[in-house]
């Protein structure tokens, strides 16, 4: 199944006081594991930034000035989301603004992102495994393990790294898919920006493989043995083994 995970950053909120998107960040996701692919840009909104929204991401107008419109990327965006399930925290903030996105150019076939691609809502999703509890992407770092080190400030394709190991841990499955160092260049505004992606599914070499010595072979017999006559029937290991096809 292919998966992309987004995030997307304002000039403010709400969309409906004419608030406009100024990035997205999305990584791809491909039987739940990176493929290294990604679509990120930062975009000229044609407004100002509030000073509320700069203190969240620091993305500053000046910044912002030399950058491309929406219409300019609208294309290629769409291309790289279609027919995919988005994984967002808090969908309906960055849908609303990206159906907006298109509605402005007058592409009414592209204004409702749940006509080409299935949503998922990882902020829904933790409200209903941990009820009463904090569920901002922060907390959900600390919850399981998932280090959100390098986030200072906001950003779309850091934040969108960051939900794909979040969600891959929720969801139970390996977490830290890439460990690759995210550099930090500056752009003359002061921002810090992600000049490198985790890549592990592409820049991984071969995984070596250790094998058990005769010694760790036998510790392991006997310790079966152990659970089997302690728990008077065939061990889980056991019964995998046995019902595993025979290469």
């Amino acid at each position: 199944m292919r998966s992309v995970v987004l995030d997307t950053e304002t000039t403010g909120m709400p969309v409906t006081d004419g608030h406009r998107i100024i990035e997205i960040g999305c990584v791809e996701l491909e039987g739940r594991r990176l493929t290294g692919r990604h679509f990120h840009v930062y975009l000229q909104p044609d407004r100002e930034v509030d000073e509320g929204a700069i203190a969240v991401h620091g993305i500053t107008n000046d910044f912002l000035k030399d950058k491309p419109r929406f219409r300019e990327v609208a294309d290629e965006f769409f291309e790289f989301i279609t027919g995919a399930q988005l994984i967002i925290h808090n969908a309906a903030f960055d849908v609303g603004f990206i159906n907006n996105e298109f509605a402005l150019l007058g592409q009414s076939e592209r204004a409702e992102v749940t006509d080409y691609c299935s949503v998922l809502d990882t902020l829904l999703m933790a409200r209903e495994r941990h009820p009463g509890q904090r569920n901002n992407l922060d907390a959900l770092c600390k919850r399981y393990g998932v280090d959100n080190s390098g986030r200072d400030l906001h950003g779309a394709l850091l934040d969108a790294e960051i939900l794909a190991d979040v969600y891959l841990a929720m969801t139970g499955g390996q977490t830290s898919l890439s460990l690759a160092g995210q550099g930090a260049e500056g752009d003359g505004s002061g921002r810090p920006q992600v000049s490198a992606i985790r890549r592990l599914a592409a820049e991984r070499g071969l995984t070596r493989v250790i094998r058990a010595s005769d010694e760790e072979l036998a510790a392991h017999a006997a310790r079966l043995a152990a659970i089997e006559k302690s728990a008077g029937g065939p061990s889980l290991w056991a019964q995998l083994e046995a019902s595993a096809p025979q290469e």
